[in-house]
């Protein structure tokens, strides 16, 4: 796991690279936020990648249980990917109401998700 830094308007922002799923449970998602909240980020881009394929799928639940951490931690995240592959009009509405607000979203590219911190 590499970690890129970014910044905009004074947040520091970790970018997590990996070529390896990082988050399959909600501990994975408790480690991941305590490594780089403890290296003073004060935000997270995460790779469509890098997340099981299970959070994608909202009946498994653990989109809501992984989200919720990073909500409780306050450490807001951004997911970026191609996520028009999936066919579920429950993630798409999903996907729609969260890039509504600042805790979580979802963005195409990492220059798009830069741009709307």
């Amino acid at each position: 796991m590499e970690i890129k830094e970014h910044s905009h308007n004074e947040v520091k922002i970790a970018e997590v690279i990996s070529d390896k799923i990082l988050i399959n449970c909600i501990e994975d998602a408790l480690d991941l936020i305590g490594n780089i909240y403890y290296q003073g980020f004060d935000r997270m881009l995460l790779h469509e990648k890098n997340i099981s394929p299970d959070f994608f799928d909202l009946k498994t639940k653990l989109a809501g249980d992984v989200l919720q951490k990073f909500t409780q931690y306050r450490m807001p995240l951004t997911i970026i990917g191609d996520f028009s592959n999936y066919s579920s009009n429950s993630l798409k509405d999903f996907i729609f109401e969260s890039n509504k607000g600042k805790q979580v979203n979802f963005q195409f590219s990492v220059d798009e998700a830069l741009k709307n911190v």
